[in-house]
């Protein structure tokens, strides 16, 4: 019997076309990088939108987006904070292929699974930008994991290429059914991002 977890993407993975490259393999629309997908390409059993409380911001220039930042999470808790998330119920192996992916290594990442979950939080590559996994909470009683930064990278914001926005944006109307002035004030309350960019996203959408 196959174990079973959430994952729960903030950023351009909350579009469902753009996360099954990782499972499936392929190249996301605007995107410079092919991934290779999973052993298993068996899609999502689930998929539901979440609303995570920790902060999200743009950061670091990403070489897949054309050196636009990409989206990352306060790793500490802020209850008053709200990030719109889809949460997608995928194998553990699957999980670990897409925790490799997302990290572009060619390295096997092995998970403490029980680990993370009493934790709420662990290491599971050092020095790679999504490296530090967290564990949300559960739902029907398999763990919801996602993973960003060991740090609040502050000091590397960086507004996101138009591409990449578009696609969190589309993610979102269709997971969470933003209107474009609740997309409009989500995006702008954001570090890292360029109101304008945002409006100029919108209208193209």
């Amino acid at each position: 019997m196959k174990d079973y977890i959430w994952y729960a993407s903030y950023g351009s993975n909350i579009s469902e076309e753009r996360f099954l490259c990782y499972i499936q393999g392929g190249k996301p629309e605007g995107a410079t990088r092919t991934y290779l997908g999973c052993n298993d390409t068996t899609l999502p059993l689930d998929q539901k939108p979440i609303q995570i409380p920790h902060e999200m911001y743009f950061a670091k220039s990403a070489s897949a987006w054309n050196g636009g930042g990409v989206c990352f999470i306060n790793p500490d808790r802020d209850d008053k904070v709200k990030t719109f998330g889809n949460m997608y119920l995928i194998t553990r192996e699957q999980f670990l292929e897409v925790v490799q992916q997302e990290n572009a290594t060619d390295e096997t990442i092995k998970i403490d699974f029980e680990k993370v979950r009493n934790q709420k939080s662990l290491m599971a590559k050092e020095n790679s930008w999504y490296g530090n996994l967290l564990c949300l909470g559960e739902e029907n009683r398999a763990p919801i994991l996602n993973f960003t930064n060991k740090g609040f990278l502050l000091d590397e914001l960086n507004p996101p290429n138009e591409h990449y926005l578009k696609t969190i944006m589309k993610g979102l109307i269709k997971s969470h059914q933003l209107s474009n002035s609740e997309l409009e004030e989500y995006f702008e309350s954001k570090k890292g991002i360029r109101k304008p960019m945002v409006r100029r996203v919108i209208s193209s959408l």
